[in-house]
């Protein structure tokens, strides 16, 4: 498993990264398909951020933030979250591979709707002008949403605005492999 170990405001020292590298490849035994894992240690006003993402192999992305005052104690935490959420995935995967294997057996009831997983009840369409960053903020706060999808003028691709937690904005720009 390949770790990348960042710092940000912070020297990342031999034995920090060890620390890292210790409990990361901790994550391989739970999902064999993570090959890759990239942690981010910050230090924001005493606060001591780890944020740690790894793709894995069904496409799918785990990604995980912690923030302590201790930076071995925000590996840690930030780790357990990660265990949490493969262990949902393994879990949604192998209801999938179950369901599917006795759909033919299986007649819905009334009682199997209310355990039915989340499906999609709606789509909507709407026209996109370009517009520059700026203006997507202000139309999203205008809409009062959490996010907002617009095809950015300097680039002319389709980008989101999103509402951090800590009430600043984020960029999202996709890249093409």
């Amino acid at each position: 498993m390949r770790i990348i170990v960042k710092g940000k405001n912070i020297a990342v020292t031999p034995a920090l990264r060890q620390h890292v590298e210790k409990k990361l490849t901790r994550l391989a035994r739970y999902y064999e398909g993570i090959t890759e894992a990239t942690a981010t240690l910050s230090v924001e006003k005493g606060r001591h951020i780890v944020e740690v993402t790894a793709p894995l192999n069904g496409g799918m992305l785990i990604r995980g933030e912690e923030e302590t005052h201790d930076m071995y104690a925000s590996i840690d935490l930030v780790l357990e979250k990660l265990e949490r959420q493969i262990e949902k995935y393994k879990t949604k995967i192998a209801r999938q591979i179950k369901n599917s294997s006795l759909l033919d057996l299986a007649t819905p009831t009334q009682g199997d709707a209310a355990a039915e997983e989340p499906r999609l009840v709606r789509t909507k369409r709407f026209a996109m002008k370009p517009m520059s960053v700026d203006e997507a903020i202000l139309q999203m706060n205008l809409l009062g949403h959490d996010f907002f999808v617009f095809c950015n003028a300097d680039t002319d691709e389709v980008n989101v605005v999103y509402l951090r937690r800590d009430g600043n904005y984020g960029l999202i720009e996709p890249i093409f492999s």
